[in-house]
């Protein structure tokens, strides 16, 4: 084998080991998180990074208000508490729209997986990030329940700048406790979880408050886990 072959192998060694131990690496916070609050994520830190201050409080699964999860479930994942992290039809829909685009402006990610990019990666769009987005995914669910997930997600999502975590969102947009938001608080915010930021400061923006309305309507239908 030629000294560049060599090198080759020994790069892909070393590249493989790395992924081993990013991988090992997610297990081992999960496991720590299974039963601990969680005030730091992948997103989190890079806003700190840019110079940013972060907001957010942990609340426990009962401490959320069941309008907020069932807000969450109808608007993010609707199979949420009956799929194994994935959902294969919301997947399909959103390739078929990325194809006719020619972009990946949907990702058809459940909450699932939206919550391994939110701990773990960043919003980079790409393929080899929906790949490493999935292999997480199926971690968080092999080692959390959904009552678990739901409320991890919920926890750390962005709500407007640098405002993360729903109890987070309730004080700042409310002040209230999560526990206390009525539906129409609930189904406001969780209406600008695709685009926090612009919405957190444009809260009478139509095309927000009608998802608001849709997401009220649909609230009934949600199956909490």
């Amino acid at each position: 084998m030629t000294s560049m072959g060599k090198f080759i192998k020994r790069l892909l060694l070393a590249l493989i080991l790395l992924i081993v131990a990013f991988h090992v690496l997610v297990a081992g916070l999960l496991l720590m998180w299974k039963t601990q609050p969680i005030n730091n994520s992948m997103f989190m830190l890079t806003h700190r990074l840019s110079g940013g201050s972060v907001t957010q409080k942990w609340a426990n699964y009962d401490a959320i208000a069941k309008s907020a999860k069932q807000a969450a479930i109808v608007s993010e994942d609707s199979k949420f508490s009956q799929h194994n992290g994935f959902d294969l039809d919301g997947i399909e829909a959103a390739r078929k729209k990325n194809e006719a685009s020619g972009s990946m402006s949907a990702g058809g990610s459940t909450i699932t997986q939206q919550l391994a990019k939110n701990l773990f990666l960043t919003s980079h769009r790409s393929y080899t990030r929906k790949v490493e987005e999935a292999i997480i995914t199926v971690i968080i669910e092999t080692l959390w329940d959904k009552q678990r997930i739901l409320t991890a997600y919920l926890n750390v999502a962005e709500f407007g700048e640098g405002i993360y975590g729903i109890d987070a969102a309730a004080h700042h947009y409310f002040n209230k406790s999560a526990a206390t938001l009525n539906r129409d608080e609930s189904a406001l915010l969780i209406a600008m979880l695709p685009n926090p930021k612009y919405y957190g400061k444009n809260k009478g923006d139509k095309r927000l408050r009608n998802k608001q309305r849709i997401i009220q309507r649909r609230m009934n239908n949600a199956i909490l886990p």
